[in-house]
């Protein structure tokens, strides 16, 4: 007897608690995803007696990037691809059910930050808006177009016209959202520094080669300064999620509660660390319905006892295990 499909509701409102929730999405992507049953089956353990959290296999990240992790069947909606850098394969995310991708990043917002019409919304993104397939500029869209603000936008190679809105927006006392990627912020914080007192500054994507590479303080204290802020806001996702972290300020990082965070043991990856410990990021995300919900990232970093989490940098690939468990 297959496994019921699980459904919108059972994830995002979680019935019966996230742990049975993990435990039937893990059951149906078990038998639903061929990519993930050969990985599971090929670490020799019996899914039968999968019975909490600790137990699932995470997928390597990787896998995105040679396999279509998508539920027999089933047909991708849409394509998301990651930037990547120049001469790496991208990571691609085969997405069956797009309105599963909405509701996680709409319901997300909402469940730190409240109803997206309070805010005048800010989109700095050269990065993503300058190729297809990015998952960020589509939530960015619907953002600024669920935002009903006059004043909200994309912003790509103008930073003249971002600081008029930005100083019109704090005259008027308006709460507004100035999401960018990394270097671009900083481009534009060296080009015009700015009080900002109404306004949200919340960075993601990092440096995408743009700019030399430097630590959350460093640049933290740097954006703070020029922007007039006591702090940066983050936002943690990836092609291979459907669902975010965010994180108001510090690096430090909060989960909505169908998704979360936990760390694996560097040196074996099927074992998991106790809180506090550095490993690498293991993401559950439910919102994966028909891809896989388990995915073990290339990121080092701590998760807390309040399931709060930071991330501290990044495998290379020399030191990168599990990949020699993938499937044909």
């Amino acid at each position: 007897m297959s496994s019921p499909i699980p459904s919108s509701s059972d994830i995002f409102n979680l019935p019966h608690g996230f742990e049975a929730a993990c435990l039937d999405v893990f059951r149906y992507q078990y038998e639903s995803c061929r990519i993930y049953r050969a990985f599971v089956d090929g670490l020799q353990i019996n899914s039968s007696e999968i019975k909490q959290i600790r137990d699932i296999p995470f997928l390597p990240v990787g896998l995105f990037k040679s396999h279509k992790v998508i539920a027999e069947g089933m047909e991708a909606e849409i394509v998301f691809s990651s930037s990547g850098t120049a001469g790496m394969t991208p990571s691609k995310h085969y997405v069956a059910d797009l309105s599963l991708y909405v509701e996680s990043f709409r319901k997300g917002f909402a469940h730190f930050y409240g109803e997206i019409s309070d805010y005048c919304v800010l989109a700095l993104l050269p990065s993503y808006l300058e190729r297809e397939g990015s998952s960020l500029v589509l939530m960015a869209e619907d953002m600024i177009g669920r935002s009903m603000h006059p004043q909200s936008a994309f912003y790509l190679h103008n930073p003249d016209s971002l600081h008029a809105a930005l100083l019109s927006l704090e005259q008027a006392g308006q709460k507004t959202i100035l999401l960018g990627v990394t270097y671009a912020l900083l481009d534009f914080a060296e080009i015009h520094p700015i009080k900002l007192t109404h306004t949200i500054v919340m960075e993601t994507g990092g440096m995408k080669g743009k700019r030399k590479e430097m630590v959350r303080e460093e640049l933290h204290v740097f954006l703070c300064s020029q922007l007039g802020l006591k702090s940066i806001h983050s936002e943690y996702g990836m092609t291979e999620l459907l669902s975010q972290g965010y994180s108001r300020g510090e690096g430090i990082f909060q989960c909505p509660p169908w998704m979360k965070v936990l760390t694996r043991e560097t040196s074996d990856p099927l074992s998991l660390t106790a809180p506090g410990a550095t490993g690498g990021i293991n993401i559950i995300d439910l919102a994966n319905i028909h891809s896989c919900s388990f995915i073990a990232t290339q990121d080092l970093g701590k998760v807390y006892g309040d399931g709060s989490f930071e991330i501290l940098g990044r495998f290379d690939n020399s030191d990168l295990r599990g990949c020699n468990l993938l499937v044909d």
